[in-house]
């Protein structure tokens, strides 16, 4: 008769151990604690389902600002996004959460440390020592290696460093958003220098024509076909216009300076010298775009980034509450004296699973757990307000692109009204017709016209760097 074997006991004591650990698991309690925000739906905004996040590095936008056509815009910009300390910022904070996330990935695979140690100690003659160590001085001498690996099963490491990389992923969307929005700001403050100056020259054109009228007004003044009334009027519109001149360019060395810093180069916004106004060409923009556009926007897609790290931090503090289990194992060489270390008689080693399990903590987990919850939540909530003001910005953008270009229809009509009245008020001037405020009055009309032609202008280009800023780089 054939004897039943049993499994050796000392075979069942780990899956004995493991079992009683899922068993105990329960003991430490995560009921009760959730998230509770939820991703605003793009459908609810009138948007396409943005897909997944993917790699935020390949959310670079195109070099838009080169279709204006400038190769002087063109450098200031790509000087901005070399040089400003903004930028190297952000670049800091990637390398940081990129660090962050090696440490995480590291504490997840085997460890290897090595140790060794050397005492000298007397032992006691009347201690419970045996003969040959009582009375005795001895050395104790170890040299070890010992190795550990913790054992992912329930998923807390991978979580962790999904959360990690998905920290990486943000900053380098928020790295993304910063450089298109320093494009965008030097864009904006190189077509206010080209305004002011466009500004400037219709005012100093009108200078000219003051002073010509004023030598016209003396001539009729001594002829005596005027007053002094029509002397003085003339005379007092020359400091008015020079005043004008000497605002724009204190508005001017404003913005040069605003340049400067953006592109970390005083010296080269003194030395620029913007093309006129109406040479630089506005960017061909489609007039009807994408909806999904917006989720191009690197500020979109940071904060769906923190979304999914947070998420990933909610399943790693899940993790936490169930045992943790690892493999733990050392060789090394231990004698009493020198002599004997190197002896292979000396030699330890040992190998073994180890088991942690969190039964009981005052709440610590508990309270970890509903902080990552927490986070959860606030990330939504800033990637709901996100979307939000994307829309929002875009919307703006674009109804102020269509209010410009009416605007622009209108203003030209009214320019060619401003200067037919002005002419013929000259010629009757000129005949003995009418009176200089006429004149005044009609030339006043046309420089109000071809300045607000130049601001029309101005804003037309601004408008475009602003509504390619709120779509994220793309024109289409």
């Amino acid at each position: 008769m054939h004897k039943k074997l049993s499994p050796a006991p000392h075979r069942l004591l780990p899956l004995g151990a493991l079992a009683a650990a899922l068993l105990l698991a329960g003991c430490a309690d995560m009921g009760g604690i959730a998230p509770h925000a939820q991703p605003r739906q793009a459908a609810s905004l009138g948007l396409a389902e943005p897909p997944p996040p993917g790699d935020a590095s390949e959310l670079q936008s195109t070099a838009w600002w080169r279709g204006f056509g400038d190769a002087q815009l063109t450098a200031l910009v790509e000087q901005a996004l070399q040089d400003n300390p903004g930028l190297g910022q952000a670049q800091a904070r990637i390398e940081q959460a990129q660090a962050l996330a090696d440490a995480t990935g590291a504490a997840a695979g085997p460890q290897l440390s090595a140790s060794t140690s050397a005492t000298r100690q007397h032992y006691s003659a009347n201690g419970p020592y045996p003969p040959g160590q009582a009375g005795a001085s001895i050395s104790m001498l170890s040299a070890r290696l010992s190795g550990s690996w913790e054992l992912d099963f329930f998923g807390q490491h991978r979580s962790a460093l999904a959360a990690a990389l998905g920290q990486v992923q943000a900053a380098r969307a928020e790295a993304g958003a910063a450089r298109l929005l320093l494009a965008s700001q030097v864009a904006q403050q190189y077509f206010e220098l080209a305004r002011l100056q466009a500004q400037r020259s219709v005012v100093e054109r009108s200078l000219a024509q003051r002073e010509h009228m004023l030598r016209l007004v003396q001539g009729r003044v001594a002829a005596g076909l005027d007053t002094q009334l029509e002397l003085r009027q003339s005379e007092g519109a020359l400091p008015q216009t020079r005043q004008q001149i000497e605002a724009l360019r204190e508005r001017e060395a404003i913005t040069r300076n605003a340049i400067g810093a953006l592109v970390a180069s005083p010296a080269m916004a003194q030395a620029l010298t913007p093309a006129r106004l109406d040479a630089i060409t506005p960017l061909a923009i489609a007039e009807q775009l994408p909806a999904d556009l917006l989720g191009r926007r690197p500020d979109v897609a940071a904060a769906r980034w923190r979304v999914q790290a947070s998420t990933d931090g909610v399943a790693a503090a899940r993790a936490q509450f169930y045992p943790n289990v690892s493999l733990t194992s050392f060789v090394g060489l231990a004698s009493m004296g020198l002599d004997n270390l190197l002896q292979g008689s000396s030699r330890e080693w040992g190998l073994g699973p180890a088991l942690r399990l969190p039964i009981f903590d005052s709440g610590r987990l508990r309270a970890n757990l509903r902080g990552r919850a927490a986070e959860q939540d606030a990330a939504v909530h800033s990637y709901n307000a996100a979307l939000g003001e994307a829309l929002r910005d875009a919307a703006d953008q674009l109804a102020s692109r269509q209010a410009i270009a009416r605007q622009q229809a209108e203003q030209r009509s009214a320019s060619r009204a401003a200067e037919d009245a002005w002419r013929i008020a000259e010629r009757r001037y000129e005949a003995g017709l009418g009176n200089y405020l006429q004149v005044l009055s009609a030339e006043t009309q046309v420089l109000q016209q071809r300045r607000q032609e130049v601001d029309l202008h101005a804003r037309q280009l601004a408008n475009q760097a602003s509504l390619l800023r709120a779509l994220g780089g793309q024109a289409a």
